[in-house]
């Protein structure tokens, strides 16, 4: 099927999802998986900050990547725009506000951008010769001054809900954390064969001091909700850990660091993460049963963080967010979010990493198959290195 003809017969098909809850979960899929079939990688130089639905970059789902570097960074979104960007609207029937080169958009179906046209701080205007016509878009706050919906043609579509700074992302456990800790201590790992590497945990920190840490999973600010880790630490084995180095010297050049949310995880970790996580939520965690490269100390989950004022950077979504917001090829958001997500990604797959496609925060490194899996606490690591 061309690319034409597919975003002709899903953008039909999202628009007759909403009538029902059974059709809206095969529709899920049939996006997934024509982004998948759409998704490319870009090649050859880039002269600027791209649009990701125009010129270089038209896409489905902002699956194009550029391989090269991202280019010029992108101005930052006018601040009076800034709390106008998001998703609004129910469940599948969802569309975006975006920021994409010093203009305000909507994304409508994946496929529908129209430029907004300012009438007023609040109100702008669609497009005559868009699909939607020359409608009148108008942003509604609360009390507070904070943006709670927006009425298009006399319809009001509620903001959905969004992380900000200082937020965290969480779910209800399917069981006390206490007793999925103490299940999964009691478990084993899933016994492998192989010619295994013998591991060699480092620090990153301990090799790179300007790497930072903000290990959630050794705090109360994770998905879970609880301490997970009894000390903050991100071990992973030599080599990746050198490669997490040189993407972090690369990177200074350009006024950035990284910080890290988390890395070498011990596999009763990720069996509480599975038997705690819902089914629908289990995309974004890994099954014990076959183990994750998290175990193997050839996972990292991080960010970048301004060299300049030591604040993280502001991306697409926020860290361990189970959305599609989380997706390295998520459309939303900002040209500074979406530049500064697909820099980072430059920077770790150039040294050998791959993004995981749920998570763009989340890297492997090309040689994880050599390690094995892992169920050493820090404690002990920490006591066998001494």
């Amino acid at each position: 099927m061309t690319h034409t003809s597919l975003r002709a017969s899903l953008r039909f098909r999202l628009r007759r999802a909403a009538m029902t809850a059974p059709a809206m979960t095969i529709l899920a899929a049939l996006l997934l998986s024509a982004m998948s079939a759409c998704a490319q990688v870009v090649s050859g130089p880039t002269k600027g900050a791209g649009s990701i639905v125009a010129g270089s970059k038209t896409t489905l789902f902002g699956g194009q990547y550029d391989s090269r570097s991202p280019g010029a960074e992108p101005a930052a979104i006018k601040p009076e725009w800034a709390g106008l960007v998001g998703e609004y609207g129910p469940e599948m029937a969802r569309f975006y506000v975006l920021e994409d080169r010093g203009e305000l958009k909507t994304l409508a179906g994946w496929f529908d951008l129209e430029t907004l046209h300012p009438k007023s701080a609040d109100v702008f205007q669609l497009p005559a010769s868009g699909p939607h016509g020359a409608e009148t878009v108008a942003f509604q706050r609360d009390a507070t001054n904070a943006v709670t919906g927006v009425q298009v043609g006399g319809v009001v579509y509620q903001r959905r809900p969004f992380d900000a700074p200082g937020q965290f992302f969480k779910i209800t456990p399917l069981k006390p954390v206490a007793d999925l800790r103490k299940e999964a201590l009691a478990a084993k790992p899933p016994v492998e064969t192989g010619d295994f590497r013998k591991p060699d945990l480092v620090q990153l920190d301990k090799l790179d001091p300007t790497i930072k840490l903000d290990i959630r999973y050794a705090t109360g600010h994770n998905f879970l909700g609880s301490p997970l880790y009894m000390q903050p630490r991100a071990y992973m084995q030599h080599p990746a850990a050198e490669a997490v180095v040189r993407a972090s010297q690369h990177l200074h050049t350009l006024g950035y660091g990284l910080l890290i949310h988390d890395s070498y995880r011990p596999w009763y970790v990720t069996k509480m993460f599975w038997e705690g996580t819902p089914p629908d939520k289990r995309i974004f965690v890994a099954d014990p049963a076959k183990g994750s490269k998290h175990n193997r100390g050839c996972a990292v989950d991080l960010t970048l963080y301004s060299l300049k004022t030591g604040e993280p950077i502001r991306m697409t979504g926020g860290y361990d967010e189970m959305s599609e917001r989380s997706y390295p090829f998520y459309p939303g958001g900002t040209s500074s979010e979406r530049w500064h997500r697909d820099l980072l990604r430059h920077a770790m797959e150039t040294e050998g990493f791959t993004v995981n496609e749920s998570e763009w925060w989340h890297f492997d490194y090309r040689e994880w198959k050599q390690y094995p899996i892992l169920n050493l606490t820090f404690e002990r690591l920490e006591t066998e290195k001494q």
